[in-house]
């Protein structure tokens, strides 16, 4: 097994977005460790799509879709709990946003 960096751009309850540096082949299947808050969870996902995103210099970004397939209630339930948590203070933080705004800005 070889462990790999990759960045997390999107995530809902039923898969994530990711980029590396390293392309990922379509209907692969891989173990992913997400670090969701204090939780640590292993879920398997399956490659959706997969693309070249940027090109800089030598360095090449991949940018790929992941299905989350059959994860365990335990697993699942941690990674709708981190989802919800974060929806919820995207939201509070657009709602203090515009309350803090002036009528003319508006």
């Amino acid at each position: 097994m070889v462990f790999q960096p990759s960045a997390i751009c999107q995530m809902s309850h039923g898969g994530m977005q990711v980029e590396t540096s390293f392309p990922l082949q379509l209907d692969s299947l891989h173990d992913f460790r997400l670090t969701l808050g204090n939780r640590s969870v292993v879920v398997k996902g399956r490659i959706a799509h997969s693309r070249i995103s940027d090109v800089d210099q030598d360095v090449i970004t991949y940018r790929s879709g992941v299905e989350f397939i059959e994860p365990s209630e335990r697993v699942a339930a941690a990674i709708a709990h981190f989802v919800d948590a974060l929806a919820k203070q995207k939201a509070e933080s657009t709602i203090s946003y515009q309350s803090g705004q002036k009528e003319t800005d508006l």
